[in-house]
């Protein structure tokens, strides 16, 4: 807390929340056009999304965003106030405390967010104090783009075909010698006081070595990427020992980066450079992904809990907990699946490629109902965002818009052997195969006994037997799948 008279001018409040940056921020920008000393604050609110609190991998990217956004704000004058509650109580206490009469924010898009930014309007409003929402997480606002009927796209390739007709906010530079920033901060909580990191045990070590939560660590990966990957993303980003993706997931969903920066950006590098434009194409498709995730989410919120196509809320999931358990363990006797649910233990982070192979094994050769694996990589994926992670599941299962179809089964074996051929990812996470030649890597279960012993593998030991058969399982899953189409 800062020791001081409030301003004598009545400060405005820039309300952080998902859009933890300086540059690229319409609402903030606006803030500081009012010419009004600025007063930045982020309220750790648990009690809104009640259905979806912060898993404990995004409660760790925070802790470490916070710290960076507050650096950011001190270097150019100014201080981040911290507060915990409802988002209601807190604003409103906080305007009263200070004489603000405006309150300045990005929009969310989350069914939570949207009723809370409803009814804080109202509240703030009774108390003569103004709530302005800008836009700062989408390149387009959802309810914005329409098919030609005036409703809401349910396929991805007219929804993109459309969205890359329409054009996209420019940039900004955040000024720091032009920023007036309020540092009457009356009651600040201290960052550790959110207690935001794990402990006992501390599941995160290694992990700042890994990441670097922020707006920095937003730009520095982008600016990796355009110089060391984006030439081959079209293709590599399918191998997940190479690496040939970005990483900027997390970023992008506690608004670090803006989406519009990366598109200009790509575009820039493009004119530069045509060769990359195929991949430069692909890998904006993937941000076009994530806006379609979004425009989903807005127009139907109930996805979240509810299959998107209705009939599949009758599928016959009969997986059980033992089946749940082994999967989130990496114990399920397929390496590609272990392995990429190890990376994800111990990283918060899983590759792509690998996310749709593991997911598809949860629903579709263990039939554990598909929510299951949402909540597991709503708490422990660094990037959990709700649109992406729903439309993610819904995706794999079946059961979304656009989805692939349920009869289209991943084989975890062969998408190894096509996508690890030399197994670079499966023995980086699982050490206990590391041994093993490449012609077994892929499926322990079947190397001769001598090639088991001279790799230093038990089967039901050191690593586990497969947990299904891959013929079976597949035969179950579509029998399930026609006894849900009969009705």
């Amino acid at each position: 807390m800062t020791e001081r008279e409030p301003d004598v001018v009545r400060p405005v409040i820039y309300w952080f929340r998902q859009d933890l940056r300086l540059n690229d921020l319409p609402g903030l920008n606006a803030a500081f056009a009012t010419g009004r000393p600025v007063l930045a604050c982020y309220i750790l609110d648990d009690t809104s999304p009640s259905d979806w609190p912060l898993g404990g991998a995004s409660r760790w990217w925070l802790h470490h965003s916070l710290v960076a956004l507050a650096a950011a704000i001190a270097k150019s004058g100014g201080q981040l106030h911290l507060a915990q509650g409802r988002s209601e109580t807190v604003l409103i206490e906080l305007a009263a405390s200070t004489g603000a009469d405006l309150v300045f924010c990005s929009r969310q898009y989350e069914p939570w967010a949207r009723v809370l930014e409803e009814q804080l309007h109202d509240a703030l409003l009774s108390k003569a104090v103004q709530l302005k929402r800008y836009s700062g997480s989408l390149l387009w606002e959802p309810e914005a783009i329409e098919n030609k009927a005036g409703a809401p796209f349910k396929v991805f390739t007219p929804f993109w075909r459309k969205c890359r007709m329409l054009p996209v906010a420019e940039t900004s530079t955040f000024n720091a010698d032009l920023a007036s920033w309020s540092r009457y901060t009356p009651g600040s909580l201290t960052l550790e006081a959110l207690q935001l990191l794990p402990v006992n045990p501390d599941w995160s070590e290694g992990w700042e070595q890994r990441w670097q939560p922020g707006e920095n660590g937003g730009v520095l990966k982008l600016d990796t990427f355009m110089h060391s990957a984006i030439s081959e993303y079209g293709k590599g980003r399918d191998y997940p020992a190479r690496a040939a993706t970005s990483g900027l997931s997390p970023h992008l969903h506690f608004g670090e980066i803006a989406p519009h920066r990366i598109v200009y950006t790509i575009r820039e590098a493009t004119m530069a450079n045509p060769a990359i434009d195929h991949e430069a194409d692909k890998f904006l498709s993937e941000v076009g992904w994530r806006e379609f995730s979004h425009h989903l989410l807005f127009h139907f919120p109930r996805m979240t809990t509810r299959a998107f196509k209705a009939d599949f809320d009758a599928f016959p999931w009969v997986g059980g907990a033992d089946a749940l358990s082994a999967w989130q363990q990496g114990k399920t006797g397929y390496p590609i699946v272990d392995a990429g649910m190890r990376e994800l233990w111990q990283t918060g982070y899983m590759h792509n490629r690998v996310r749709m192979v593991a997911a598809s094994f949860l629903c579709k050769h263990l039939l554990v109902d598909w929510r299951s694996g949402q909540r597991w990589f709503w708490d422990t994926l660094v990037d959990a965002d709700l649109a992406n992670n729903t439309c993610g599941w819904q995706w794999v299962a079946g059961s979304g818009a656009d989805a692939s179809p349920y009869f289209r089964i991943f084989n975890p074996t062969t998408q190894a052997q096509k996508f690890d051929a030399d197994g670079g990812y499966i023995r980086r996470w699982l050490p206990e195969l590391a041994a093993l030649p490449d012609k077994f890597l892929h499926e322990p279960s079947i190397a001769p006994a001598d090639v088991l012993e001279a790799g230093g593998v038990i089967l039901g030991q050191t690593y586990p037997h497969p947990i299904v058969d891959h013929r079976d399982a597949r035969g179950a899953a579509l029998a399930a799948y026609a006894d849900m189409k009969s009705g």
